[in-house]
């Protein structure tokens, strides 16, 4: 395959899956990309690709103008375009890269892509799909689109107080054991059967479904660890025949909630010991480990995985997170994972 130039002033505004189309130029990979003089130069190498150098990961229906943004903002160098993947019919591109400063250009990224309204994510040592791997998710606001505790709260009639706990909990100004409490606290002597009626209500997460199939063909296991409650998490098991689940056991009697909480709670480095738990139980390696959620309670988990992903998170999950999904679905995972 010959080198290929493209003037900038000419591509500028075209979709990066317009300019390097999947069909013709998936052969000839790696590109070794470079930029100057107003011109994009793709140059065919058989340079190996050492498999721990960071990538740059951006979906095909970005813009070349956008990429540039990217590459200059964040100080990328040494771009070599290794490969592009067709997955949920949707095309993405993976860029290795040089950089002075990682965590800079992670921030940097993350900062443009929340602004700018576009996913990508610059990932070390990304887990492979096509190998057996671990996914362990936060549950309210992650895999459904509700925090279950406001809804019951708001059946009970007490869903304002208890969602000004909440919020502060998951930015992280509260401790979460004892904002926990304090919510279900405010729930004595409602009706078991308001837990009931949230569940057959609950809303799933865009995308949780196509993500679960997909992992599943290729061996991966899938768990919730929740600083919700067994009652829904259980009930999503069930639903979507997850591998295991961990959250905080309402106690319950006579058929009414006791505004308690039976056992330890379910917090930031409960769930991390779920992720640990559930990689050694299923002899998977670390590197091949996901954990993703939204809220400041999720941050031990995340750290604890190779690969810990912000979704629709809160500013404090962002600033940490490996990379985030901020517009999109669940399925978009997939997209990260090399």
């Amino acid at each position: 395959m010959s080198v290929l130039k493209f003037s900038l002033q000419s591509i500028n505004h075209q979709e990066l899956q317009q300019v390097i189309p999947f069909s013709s130029q998936q052969e000839a990979l790696p590109f070794v990309c470079i930029v100057s003089n107003n011109t994009l130069t793709l140059t065919p190498t058989e340079q190996q690709i050492n498999a721990q150098t960071p990538e740059l990961v951006v979906l095909g229906d970005l813009s070349i103008e956008k990429l540039l943004t990217i590459i200059q903002q964040c100080q990328l160098e040494s771009l070599t375009l290794t490969a592009i993947n067709f997955r949920q019919n949707i095309y993405s591109y993976r860029f290795s890269i040089a950089c002075n400063d990682l965590t800079v250009a992670r921030s940097t990224l993350a900062n443009l892509a929340l602004t700018e309204k576009f996913e990508a994510a610059i990932i070390e040592n990304a887990p492979k799909l096509s190998a057996p791997g671990v996914l362990v998710m936060d549950m309210d606001s992650t895999t459904i689109k509700i925090e279950c505790i406001d809804e019951i709260a708001m059946l009970a009639g007490v869903g304002e107080q208890v969602a000004e706990v909440t919020e502060l909990a998951m930015q992280g100004e509260l401790d979460f054991a004892q904002s926990l409490h304090q919510r279900v606290a405010t729930l004595a002597n409602a009706p078991e059967s308001i837990l009931a009626d949230v569940a057959k209500n609950i809303p799933l997460m865009e995308g949780l479904e196509i993500l679960i199939n997909v992992l599943k063909q290729h061996n991966w296991r899938i768990g919730i660890a929740s600083g919700g409650f067994t009652y829904f998490a259980e009930h999503l098991q069930q639903l979507l025949a997850l591998d295991d689940v961990s959250a905080n056991v309402l106690e319950i009697t006579n058929g009414v909630l006791t505004g308690k909480v039976l056992g330890k709670v379910v917090d930031a480095q409960a769930k991390a010991d779920c992720l640990l738990a559930l990689q050694q139980k299923y002899q998977v390696p670390a590197n091949q480990t996901v954990a993703m959620g939204d809220g400041a309670n999720d941050l031990v988990m995340m750290n604890a995985a190779n690969l810990g992903v912000a979704f629709h998170a809160k500013p404090i999950v962002l600033k940490q997170a490996d990379c985030a999904i901020n517009i999109h679905g669940l399925d978009y995972l997939l997209h990260w994972l090399a």
